[in-house]
């Protein structure tokens, strides 16, 4: 305030030399109006109270009334600043800041321009009707015809009719047409574009985009909305996020466009962690420490129980009541806790399906490596029989052979056998 103060000196220092300096050209005939303590007034009433005031200049009927010792007051209109006594005002327009007492450092350019204000400080009002209602509102912004028209503290509205019926919420910025129009009382809300929030009187919500949460009405809040008409069918759910989506009237959900049926045929998954951060996982070995064989690790899975299941009604009020299948995220947990995720209460929420995908890749290989061998056994079982059937074919075809010689020596002895036999009957044989 000191700081002010000082500039405020500076100022009329200055305008002082300026004023009391020499003349280096005079027009002629002279102007009149010229008034002392370098006040100007032109029209009927103009500064008609003034006592000690300076640098006040008050142009049109009535203007500057009722001011005695005000300062730096600019009043341009009929019945402009009428009943002010405060200083650093300007107003442009019949009857803008008509009202106005004790607020100071107000800008109010515009028929009716805040027309009812009378001791907020610091509004700026462009526009016919611009924050025409408030008479204590301060640090408000409005630019367009009746914007802001019905007030409020620390808003900012740009645009016709942007937060045209705000009287009591604060903390507002509207940028557009009927951007934020139907607010009363809502709070810290953020419309930029065209009818954006144009029915909301909730807390907290946060819409950029032609018409986005245009139908958000007596909500909670926290919504945020980005993009063209996005969350328009978000009527009086809370915490929903829409970004180039319509979205859904369901509270604490998250709509993104442009990604069902968008195939990313390179990319990686998307998570998320209960903070709601997003990323991606990496694999590469630039990213890792103490990289060693899983090992036995990944028998943890063998006792795992997959069943199928069909979610809440609250938890998918859209869906058909399909078949689901999984794992039980408090089942898992009693297994091996890593491989769940928690809640932020530090609940079992959800299974981390990447890494039980890699425990079951480490089982399948350790089983495949297993089979591996027995093949490998199983082969050289079978070059072994191979072997024993090559030999015992072998040995059959000499058992074979050894057998016809046996057969051959045998009929040899059995006919030689006969010879003698018949040789010993011979009756012609002499003795």
């Amino acid at each position: 305030m000191k700081n002010r103060q000082n500039v405020i000196t500076t100022i009329l220092l200055a305008l002082s030399f300026l004023e009391f300096g020499p003349m280096v050209q005079a027009v002629s005939p002279p102007p009149d109006g010229g008034y002392p303590g370098a006040n100007t007034a032109e029209g009927d009433s103009a500064l008609l109270s003034l006592t000690s005031g300076a640098y006040n200049t008050a142009v049109g009927f009535a203007s500057l009334r009722a001011l005695t010792a005000g300062n730096l007051n600019t009043a341009t209109g009929a019945d402009t600043l009428l009943v002010n006594t405060a200083s650093e005002n300007t107003a442009t327009g019949a009857a803008a800041l008509l009202s106005n007492t004790t607020g100071s450092s107000n800008t109010a350019n515009g028929a009716l321009a805040l027309l009812s204000n009378t001791d907020g400080n610091f509004n700026t009002a462009m526009g016919a009707g611009a924050l025409q209602t408030p008479a204590e509102g301060n640090d408000n912004t409005a630019v367009g015809f009746n914007a802001l028209s019905q007030g409020g503290d620390t808003s900012t509205a740009v645009g016709s009719r942007a937060l045209q019926f705000n009287y009591a919420g604060s903390g507002n910025t509207a940028v557009g047409f009927r951007a934020l129009a139907t607010t009363t009382i809502g709070m810290f809300n953020t419309a930029i574009g065209d009818q954006a929030l144009a029915a909301s009187n909730s807390f907290g919500n946060t819409a950029v985009g032609s018409a986005a949460l245009s139908n958000c009405a007596n909500t909670l809040g926290g919504n945020t909305a980005v993009g063209a008409s996005a969350g328009s069918n978000v009527t009086s759910a809370d915490n929903v996020i829409c970004i180039g989506a319509p979205g859904n009237n369901v509270s604490n959900s998250c709509y993104i466009g442009n990604i069902f049926g968008s195939t990313s045929a390179n990319g990686v998954a998307v998570l998320v962690n209960s903070n709601g951060r997003l990323g991606t996982m990496t694999s590469s070995a630039r990213f890792k420490d103490k990289i060693k064989p899983m090992g036995d690790a990944s028998e943890a899975i063998l006792a795992l129980r997959p069943v199928s299941f069909r979610y809440k009604k609250e938890l998918d009020p859209e869906g058909d009541g399909k078949s689901q299948y999984g794992l039980v995220a408090e089942e898992v947990a009693e297994v091996n806790p890593d491989l769940v995720v928690l809640d932020k209460e530090g609940k079992p929420y959800s299974v981390r399906y990447d890494q039980v995908n890699a425990l079951l890749l480490n089982e399948f290989l350790k089983e495949h490596k297993k089979v591996e061998q027995q093949l490998r056994e199983i082969q050289e079982q079978r070059a072994s029989i191979a072997e024993l059937r090559n030999e015992m074919v072998s040995v059959m075809a000499h058992l074979k052979e050894q057998e016809s010689k046996i057969r051959k020596v045998s009929e040899q002895i059995e006919l030689s056998k006969a010879v003698t036999v018949i040789a010993t009957h011979d009756p012609w044989r002499q003795n």
